[in-house]
Parts: C-alpha cells; sequence; structure tokens
C-alpha cells in the first residue's frame, strides 16, 4: 500500500486528505517512480476548488503534477530508464504521493547539482515561462515585462537572461536585489507604474508577460505594448480576452501550450544542471499537511516554490 493526498469533495483545502491506495504497478512504457518530492502549484487548487466543474463520480480526485524521486520499476519495454535511475517527471497525474507510475514520455534525468525539493519544482512553473516567452515571440535583443515575480516570473526572468532578452520586471523594493541577481531589472508595481518603466525603456517596450491579473498589469501592457499578439497572461481570464490579450494555461479559452510544454523540461533540466537556472524553493511540508501547503500556497506569501514531502524522505 501508498499513501496519497486526495481530495475527497470540492471546496478549499479543508476538503485534502491523505487516504492509502494499492502499490501500483507499471505497464508497458511506464515506470513506477518513488517520490522524494512533489512541487505544489495553482492549478492543483483549481482542480478541485470546482473550477472545472464539480463532477461527483471523478471524487475523490488525486492531485499533482509534477514530482522527482527514484525509479523503483520499470515497464518491461522501458530501456531508457533503469531501477536507481533519479527523475523529474512532468504532466504526471496524483503526484501527491509516496510512490507513482508515469509515463516514459514525462521523464527526465535529474540534475545532479539540484536537491529533492528544487527538483521537484522545477519544470511545471519553468515550462509555462518557456510557452510565455513563444507566445509572445520574445527574442534576443529585446525588452519584455515581466508583471510579478513569483514563481512563474521567476522563471520567465531567467529564461529571458539565458536567451539574451532584457527583462523588466514588477515586485515589491524588498525583493530587487533578488531579482537583479537573476537578471532583471525590478520595478516597484502601483501608483506611477508606467512612467518608471518608460524611464527604465525609453527605446520602448516589445512583449509583455502578465503572471498577476491585475488591472494596473493589463493597463500599462496595452499602453507600452502596440501588438497586442505580443501580451500574454496567466492570471486575467476576465478582462484581459476581450482586450485582445493572449491567455495561456488550463483556463477557459486559454491556449495550454501542450507541445511547447512538454519539450520544455529538456530545456530546463540543461540549464538547470549548467547553473544557469535556479529553482527557488520557499517551504516544504510533509505530504500530510497538504492542506497546510495549500493554505500557505493560497495565502499569497510564497516567494518561491512550494513542495510536498513523502514520509521518510
Amino acid at each position: 500500500m501508498t499513501k496519497v493526498a486526495v481530495a475527497t469533495q470540492y471546496g478549499g483545502p479543508e476538503v485534502l486528505d491523505i487516504i492509502e491506495v494499492p502499490t501500483p504497478e507499471p505497464s508497458a512504457g511506464e515506470v513506477r517512480i518513488g517520490v522524494r518530492g512533489a512541487g505544489v502549484n495553482p492549478i492543483d487548487f483549481k482542480v478541485y476548488s470546482g473550477m472545472f466543474g464539480t463532477k461527483p463520480e471523478n471524487l475523490p480526485i488525486r492531485l499533482g503534477f509534477e514530482v522527482a524521486g527514484v525509479v523503483e520499476a520499470v515497464g518491461p519495454d522501458v530501456t531508457d530508464f533503469a531501477v536507481g535511475d533519479e527523475v523529474i517527471a512532468h504532466q504526471v497525474s496524483g503526484g501527491y504521493a509516496e510512490q507513482i507510475v508515469a509515463p516514459v514520455a514525462t521523464l527526465v534525468r535529474k540534475p545532479t547539482n539540484l536537491d529533492w525539493s528544487e527538483a521537484a519544482g522545477l519544470i511545471l512553473t519553468g515550462a509555462t515561462a518557456v510557452h510565455a516567452l513563444a507566445a509572445v515571440d520574445a527574442s534576443a535583443g529585446e525588452t519584455i515585462l515581466i508583471h510579478g515575480a513569483g514563481g512563474v516570473g521567476l522563471a520567465a526572468i531567467q529564461l529571458a537572461a539565458a536567451r539574451g532578452i532584457r527583462a523588466i520586471a514588477t515586485a515589491s523594493e524588498a525583493r530587487h536585489d533578488e531579482l537583479r541577481a537573476l537578471g532583471a531589472e525590478p520595478v516597484t508595481y502601483g501608483d506611477g507604474l508606467l512612467e518608471r518603466v518608460q524611464s527604465l525603456a525609453p527605446g520602448g517596450i516589445d512583449a509583455a508577460f502578465d503572471t498577476v491579473g491585475t488591472d494596473e498589469a493589463l493597463e500599462v501592457s496595452l499602453a507600452l505594448v502596440s501588438n497586442r499578439d505580443r501580451i500574454a497572461s496567466i492570471a486575467n481570464f476576465t478582462t484581459a480576452p476581450a482586450a485582445g490579450v493572449k491567455i495561456l494555461g488550463g483556463g477557459p479559452g486559454a491556449d495550454p501550450g501542450t507541445e511547447i510544454r512538454s519539450a520544455a523540461k529538456f530545456e530546463l533540466a540543461e540549464l538547470a544542471g549548467d547553473g544557469r537556472f535556479r529553482v527557488i524553493v520557499d517551504r516544504t511540508f510533509p505530504l500530510a499537511d497538504v492542506a497546510a501547503a495549500h493554505e500557505y500556497q493560497a495565502s499569497g506569501h510564497a516567494s518561491g516554490k512550494v513542495v510536498l514531502i513523502p514520509p521518510g524522505h
């Protein structure tokens, strides 16, 4: 038997619980992973909150789309991975667990310089950032405005730096040194943001990426970027679509970028392995404290990844 976290009904973090299920066995094209860390992401909350529907037949809902761990068993036709390999799995199902089965296509080898919590938080936010830069067609020599320096914003800053793209990023003043260290030019959000960005980039802004979903982010982006095809948001599903802004992710009408995000794991693992991409982990929680982890994630206080750690690790 193995422990997994589930949502027993639709609602808030109070509906999360730990149950035991039979230990899974891999079929053809799959491996079983002993999970060492599972990334917590806003999409996890959306799944059980009812945002995507409240069908009773889907309960209980297993959660978690990204994990890092050790291969424990392989399917009969698997040759690329072996027992004992350290891996990251992205776009999996039910990652909040002690053990999961994952298709080989979801795997990438864990960079040796990352610890388990860093590895567990590498891919999902990083892949979202890869998708965003592709969606706004940002390229070397250009300037992008990134609204918000949370998990996805931090990933976008680092990817921009690695690709020779100038990034101006909004954040509270207390975080400016952190953003500079990652390669961004920080600017404080709030009244006067438009003028502050214009003073930093008198030559103009080529593209904008919104991770916060505020009216300010949308209005400033529209004022600075003339081509609305070069503005994207992962957080504003109300007013941004009406303004002609690209919406990315899993929400209604959004571009999921499935192929781009799936392929991104290889670039991200390479950059992290070379030390050109850092995973900033804010807090880890024991798997049993999954509700507390979600409450913390929802508080807005996390300045990096939140990761669940199964028992014994």
